[in-house]
């Protein structure tokens, strides 16, 4: 359902996301004892990408080896060709984008990196059609990846998905958890990223202010889904080998942001800062040739298990 364009309050959803970056970075702060740096910048008007951010970076710290909170404002000429490959009829139009986007890499291997993003995009009038209803949707979403996976973590991670979502319709969850277990797939390898979550985009169907409550719903619920499972991993005990096995791991993170991953793509290709749109990135990652787990591992436990969908919740 689409509503008319002067319920849109843009200036709210922006508001919101800038509280939810302060909040989340509190808390991590809290766990971690570090501080995030905080760079602040601006894309000039004029260019064919302006707006203005809010990176916040902590690396080398005691419990995250790298976390990046980002929120960004961004106003573009032209749709980038990853946001209108599977909606050519927004080819051409000018866009505003804003949203928060964050990965956490914990340093302990037993302790899963997570990754949260809410948005909120609208696609202006082409020029052609000055008059036309500007285009509007919310998007996001959290998904946790192991390297060693937990039944415990990942049922509290998915029951947590599905209470944030639960005051929005029971059908929801399902839908969403599907949508993540498909998109966050790695398809050269035949592997899931993680044990998912939730993910959805192009929503618009409850009307802007249940829409706008749906995403705040799921940004409110991430302290709450993950803190949890990293206060119970961040002092477990681990080897050299399962460091190396966690940067494993975190190759295929890599792989999946840098091939697959929408957000990621519409950042470089729209002319965002690359900083910022590379924070995900891993701070050591590695590949080994055709590397097969010992029957029985709890490494190989992580694919046979772990990564593959399951109801989790």
């Amino acid at each position: 359902m689409q509503i008319e364009s002067n319920a849109i309050d843009s200036g709210a959803v922006e508001t919101y996301l800038r509280g939810l970056q302060q909040r989340i970075v509190a808390a991590l702060e809290t766990v971690d004892g570090g501080s995030f740096i905080v760079d602040r910048w601006t894309k000039p008007t004029g260019e064919a990408l302006s707006g203005h951010g809010i990176t916040c970076i902590l690396e080398d710290g005691v419990v995250l080896e790298r976390g990046g909170v980002g929120f960004s404002q961004v106003n573009g000429r032209s749709m980038p060709v990853s946001a209108t490959q599977s909606r050519p009829e927004l080819a051409g139009r000018g866009f505003e984008a804003m949203g928060v986007s964050l990965v956490f890499h914990p340093r302990n291997p037993h302790a899963p990196t997570v990754h949260l993003n809410v948005r909120f995009f609208i696609a202006r009038p082409p020029a052609s059609d000055p008059e036309a209803t500007p285009i509007w949707w919310f998007g996001g979403g959290m998904d946790l990846t192991p390297a060693y996976g937990y039944d415990e973590d990942a049922a509290h991670f998915h029951r947590s998905c599905r209470d944030a979502l639960a005051p929005f319709g029971d059908d929801l969850h399902p839908q969403f958890k599907d949508w993540c277990d498909r998109y966050f797939f790695l398809k050269h390898r035949n592997e899931m990223r993680g044990v998912g979550g939730i993910f959805f985009d192009d929503f618009n169907a409850l009307g802007f202010d249940r829409s706008f409550g749906l995403m705040q719903a799921v940004g409110d619920g991430f302290l709450a889904a993950y803190l949890p499972i990293l206060q119970r991993r961040k002092d477990t005990p681990y080897d050299d080998a399962q460091r190396h096995w966690q940067t494993l791991r975190r190759g295929r993170y890599v792989e999946f942001n840098l091939v697959f991953d929408c957000g990621t793509l519409f950042g470089l290709q729209s002319g965002g800062r690359t900083e910022s749109v590379l924070m995900s990135m891993p701070p050591a990652a590695s590949w080994r040739y055709d590397v097969r787990p010992a029957a029985g591992s709890a490494e190989a436990l992580l694919a046979e298990r772990y990564l593959v969908p399951r109801a989790w919740a």
